[in-house]
């Protein structure tokens, strides 16, 4: 019993000396008035004296000595309200990471061959000496030293309470559960949720019928059938709204178990920049916004090891030393921000600082000198592929290895956690000014309200966390200009943009009256969206798109609706922008046929191919392809390499085989981009080939119009 208490406490003491380490990056803080100082000192002060009186209480003298001594040195600062010296901060931290350490050996029940703490506290006072003004007031501490009693009369007397960090009954651990059988539990909640959803299509059907028959004139017989089932589509709709309570109450439930705030990996981290800052002759300070925002505790996990690596990275390269800062014009402290931000199923995590930004002429130079590029590929790209170079596998700009970089070894495994994670990371950066790192992470549990609209016949949905309000446009809200439309929304000009252009889908024309209005917000920015139709809101689980398309900037994710429809979901970022979309001229009689059995990737492929003027028609299978062939004509066929029963070569061979096939222009798309696949796809009769990281970044309709170029210049 006494040994499942230590394990509670050990578990508990971590949180309180997290708190305790906060408490101690405030008191080294400047401009903190002596009000704010004093209520850090006493909140400092309790939490060290829990610590204490619960080691105590359990038997752990050594650990009441350490929480002990740490009470001393704090004792004459608290008489004198100032900022804390740094070197009293020092040795607190130490004797933390002294208490912390120690009190998981006994835990884990190696505490009886620890070695006495006494010449390790010894140490750490002489380490890091009281300043000259806190000495005089040590040299009379508030009270004597006791002598440590025993571990029996440490025990409370039964009518004293306890002072302890741990519940009475935590010796009760609860259930173990495994995480595989939580995600299961997840997945069958998912269930009952599309099951909510087919449920409300089927009373929509019923409740159309009763219309159908309430708008005839009757039989009597037919009218109680009528009656009937207008009392059966009532029952539907209060059991509907009963299954609905149902899997929110699961959902919520199994969050609370399964997720925890990203405080609990952040604000240790704030203690690993002031230690790095330090060692490294800087200072620097980590801000954190949005730090509530709860994760599942796998991804946090993940998420814990980027962030590290980022964080060390812009302490090591991207925050400058205190004078050259003031030079500079800026103070001489350093400011990181870590933004934590969710968007439906999609985690943002945007880390900046106010460093020197990225050398782009430095990073080109150093790649050629590691050998990374040539000097022929460093010359042809621009500054977004340069800086792209700082998450290659051996990279580095540092020509010395310390103990905090130069072995080539950070931001490429940023890289590879992100695309663990189904996510991806960006780098925005002004040379003098900063860095941005924006880490995007698909979310897996639960669902999020999306709103559902549409353009011409092509619907997507939009996180309704990014909708801030819907309206009609009329001729009073709307301000059209010669280049630009805005919307009049609460005082200030918006820019209005319309959804079918954006797509592709459409020339873009100002909103006519009464047209719907969908005011997004993301990042800071604000975008009046333009719609054909609002379909109505859901809540829908987002699934992260495939890794070969999950660059396509448009859409960050997708879900499939009650019949099996796939929604694309938009991106709020994207739609923000105001960059007109890239078209190209295209007749609208040219048609594609998209063959792939990943049902996302043929909607993506045709919103890239519609986005340049093409009529696109989908198979899910080499067969079904040459079934449509028999029927239609098309211009040109992008085919996946890898497909089941019938693959891409062996599709390409039967249309060459055929006289009415032989001559339409093929391309092949593959995960695969290596020389020799690319050589046996062309050998096989394609036309073209495309590695699908290709196709997301845009290439697909530049190599579609290529091709049927050289194709028909061949004939």
């Amino acid at each position: 019993m006494l040994q499942s208490l230590v394990a509670g406490f050990s578990s508990e003491a971590q949180e309180v000396c997290q708190k305790v380490t906060l408490d101690l990056l405030e008191l080294e803080r400047e401009g903190l008035d002596n009000e704010a100082l004093a209520k850090v000192y006493t909140r400092l002060a309790r939490h060290l004296h829990t610590l204490k009186g619960s080691a105590a209480s359990l038997g752990l003298q050594d650990l009441s000595s350490i929480a002990h001594k740490l009470e001393d040195a704090l004792a004459p600062l608290r008489k004198d309200i100032k900022p804390m010296p740094r070197s009293i901060v020092d040795m607190l931290l130490h004797g933390l990471d002294l208490f912390l350490l120690r009190a998981q050996a006994h835990a884990e029940g190696r505490g009886e061959a620890l070695p006495d703490p006494t010449a390790a506290l010894a140490q750490l006072v002489a380490d890091a000496p009281p300043p000259e003004e806190a000495s005089s007031a040590s040299a009379a501490p508030a009270h004597a030293h006791a002598p440590a009693p025993s571990a029996a009369a440490s025990q409370p007397a039964p009518s004293q309470a306890p002072m302890s960090l741990a519940d009475e009954d935590s010796g009760d651990a609860g259930w173990r559960v495994a995480a595989h059988q939580v995600t299961a539990l997840m997945r069958e909640v998912e269930r009952l949720r599309e099951f909510r959803m087919r449920l409300e299509d089927r009373l929509r059907d019923i409740s159309k019928a009763v219309e159908l028959l309430t708008a005839r004139e009757l039989l009597a017989p037919t009218a109680r059938a009528r009656a009937t089932l207008a009392s059966v589509s009532a029952g539907v709709r209060s059991d509907g709204h009963e299954a609905s309570d149902i899997v929110d109450s699961l959902e919520e439930g199994l969050k609370s178990i399964t997720t925890r705030p990203v405080r609990t990996i952040l604000e240790p981290l704030q203690r690993m920049v002031r230690d790095l800052s330090r060692q490294l002759g800087k200072q620097a300070r980590l801000s954190v916004v949005g730090a509530e925002v709860s994760l599942d505790r796998r991804l946090l996990d993940k998420l814990k090891g980027a962030m590290v690596h980022l964080l060390r990275n812009a302490v090591d390269h991207g925050i400058e030393m205190p004078d050259e800062r003031e030079r500079a014009g800026k103070h001489h402290e350093g400011a990181l921000t870590l933004r934590v931000e969710q968007q439906g199923n999609i985690l943002f995590m945007e880390l900046s600082d106010d460093g020197r930004g990225i050398d782009v002429v430095a990073v080109r130079a150093s790649a050629e000198r590691k050998g990374l590029i040539t000097a022929e590929e460093g010359a042809r790209m621009h500054e977004t592929q340069i800086r792209d170079l700082i998450f290659r596998p051996g990279f580095s700009t540092r020509s010395d290895v310390t103990d905090t970089s130069g072995r080539g070894v950070g931001l490429d495994a940023v890289r590879a956690a992100a695309e663990s994670m189904q996510g991806r990371i960006e780098v925005v950066s002004t040379k003098g000014s900063g860095t941005r790192f924006i880490l995007t992470v698909p979310m897996e549990l639960g669902s999020s309200p999306v709103l559902t609209v549409r353009a011409i016949d092509a619907q997507v949905g939009l996180p309704m966390l990014a909708v801030e309000s819907t309206q009609l446009a009329t001729k009073d809200n709307l301000r059209i200009g010669r280049l630009k439309t805005q919307l009049d929304y609460n005082g200030q000009l918006v820019p209005v943009a319309d959804l079918g252009a954006r797509l592709g889908l459409r020339a873009s024309a100002p909103p006519s009256e009464g047209q719907p209005l969908i005011v997004v917000q993301s990042g800071g920015k604000r975008l009046a969206l333009a719609v054909d139709a609002v379909v109505g809101d859901r809540d829908l689980v987002i699934r992260p798109l495939p890794a070969e398309v999950r660059d396509v900037p448009s859409y960050q994710g997708a879900a499939i609706l009650s019949r099996g429809e796939l929604l694309l979901i938009l991106r709020p970022g994207w739609v923000v922008t105001e960059s007109a979309p890239q078209t190209l001229s295209m007749p609208q009689s040219r048609r594609a046929l998209v063959v792939d059995d990943s049902l996302t990737a043929r909607a993506l492929h045709r919103a890239m191919l519609e986005a340049g003027g093409f009529t696109v028609h989908l198979a899910a299978s080499g067969a079904r392809a040459l079934e449509r062939l028999q029927t239609e004509e098309y211009d040109v066929i992008i085919c996946d390499l890898e497909m089941e029963e019938m693959n891409g070569t062996e599709l390409i061979a039967k249309l060459r085989a055929q006289p009415d096939t032989k001559d339409i222009p093929c391309i092949l798309v593959s995960a695969n981009d290596s020389a020799g696949a690319r050589a046996r796809g062309l050998s096989a009769g394609a036309d073209g080939y495309l590695s699908k990281r290709e196709c997301a970044a845009g290439r697909l309709l530049t190599e579609v119009l290529d091709v049927m170029s050289r194709r028909g210049a061949r004939e």
